[in-house]
């Protein structure tokens, strides 16, 4: 038996005693194809499906009768997904709020909670932020008559790495705030976010942490962490749907503000239909809720988060760890001297849930990776990212995926493609 076909039954071997393996058939994974991008956009599960054709037969059938007779009735759907939501991020009920997209809710909580006083007058940001969070604060700060260039503080990395107590060392008294990402969408590294908090409380400075790529795939303890607030989509490892409904989290120490962009969903669901000349916010996190919720994009998060509640998010994210760190060891054997560089943490609590890898022809690359069938995620200039995703992929993808990898740079197939950095979904 050769050596491969050694670590192929070992990766079969894996399979049959995964103990989530029977979530995949729950899933629409297209037959042949190898899906690693679930970092990005996660497929569509059954139950998802499911919710959002009841969705479209309530619709059908009750027209606006809807809102207080679907199942469940729309009126009440942001409230039943917050309870969902808290329970995988750990905070109360009362501190989720289901609404908008991700970046509205990062403008939304910046609005609401940023207050330039005392000297206080600056963000605190990473160098890896993603670039939607960064465009959102640039320009929440010129909205406030500030200069990004001089009150957006950027915190550099080291040796491709964000360290905890840079971070810290950069919480002065002239940071009013500061967002960060729990999981680096870049290197998927895995930030010390407890620490963090500790630290920003210490120092004054209130903690916004961006949790779009660790909600649904690594357990989370907002509350007990102390987060002042946090937001995540619902599209990555939550499987809620292109452009489903984003999450924000608010700690109840700041409920009872006023909201900073206003609508009428912001109100007192008692009062909401009054349709009053002043506004009652709602006294919780569901005062940050804007306008109308999108009842068509939130509909299959009910179906979505209800396979995650049954797998449970820690055996999620040990099966995540075990399928990333089976990845890196195959990176390691199968392409050893082929220009491939790690730049993930192996360590497992320094490691979030996808595999980065460099390597100077990793657009094309990509690209020929998706004519053999393997779905990874480029970013520019020169980054791979693989994210196996816990609920519906194996550790027979992971070796297949790396052994085409092997093929394709040993044949120089990618070679014969145009290098492209432009857009690369």
């Amino acid at each position: 038996m050769t050596e491969d076909q050694n670590r192929r039954r070992e990766a079969d071997k894996r399979d049959r005693k995964d103990p989530l393996a029977g979530f995949r058939s729950r899933f629409y994974v297209r037959p042949g194809e190898i899906y690693l991008d679930g970092n990005s956009l996660g497929l569509l599960c059954l139950p998802a499906e499911a919710a959002l054709l009841q969705a479209l037969r309530d619709w059908k059938y009750w027209a606006i009768g809807g809102w207080l007779e679907a199942c469940p009735p729309w009126f009440f759907l942001a409230e039943k997904l917050a309870g969902k939501m808290a329970a995988l991020v750990g905070a109360h009920a009362d501190e989720v709020a289901v609404a908008n997209s991700t970046t509205v809710n990062l403008h939304q909580l910046l609005a609401t909670l940023f207050q330039a006083q005392c000297g206080r007058t600056k963000v605190l940001i990473d160098a890896s932020s993603f670039p939607s969070d960064r465009y959102a604060i640039q320009s929440h700060l010129r909205l406030r008559g500030l200069d990004p260039a001089e009150h957006l503080k950027v915190v550099p990395s080291r040796e491709g790495l964000i360290f905890e107590a840079d971070l810290i060392a950069a919480m002065t008294d002239e940071v009013a705030l500061a967002v960060l990402p729990s999981v680096v969408y870049t290197t998927a590294q895995l930030l010390d976010v407890p620490a963090l908090a500790h630290a920003a409380r210490e120092r004054g400075v209130l903690l916004g942490v961006d949790c779009s790529h660790s909600a649904g795939v690594i357990p989370h303890s907002l509350s007990e962490w102390g987060v002042d607030f946090a937001f995540w989509c619902g599209y990555k490892y939550l499987n809620g749907g292109p452009g489903a409904a984003a999450a924000l989290y608010l700690n109840r120490r700041h409920h009872g503000r006023a909201p900073g962009l206003a609508g009428w969903f912001s109100s007192r669901k008692e009062r909401q239909f009054e349709m009053s000349g002043e506004l009652e916010p709602a006294p919780d996190a569901g005062a940050l809720q804007i306008g109308t919720p999108p009842i068509l994009s939130m509909a299959p998060l009910c179906g979505a988060l209800d396979i995650i509640e049954g797998a449970g998010v820690e055996a999620i994210r040990r099966k995540s760890l075990e399928l990333t760190g089976y990845l890196m060891e195959l990176v390691d054997t199968e392409l050893s001297g082929r220009g491939f560089t790690m730049v993930t943490p192996r360590e497992d609590k320094r490691r979030g849930g996808h595999v980065a890898l460099l390597h100077e022809d990793g657009s094309r690359i990509s690209r020929a990776l998706r004519a053999e069938g393997v779905v990874p995620d480029f970013r520019p200039p020169n980054l791979l990212r693989l994210a196996p995703a816990p609920l519906y992929t194996s550790f027979a993808d992971c070796w297949e995926a790396v052994e085409r990898i092997r093929r394709i740079v040993t044949a120089g197939s990618h070679q014969a493609l145009d290098q492209r950095t432009g857009l690369v979904p």
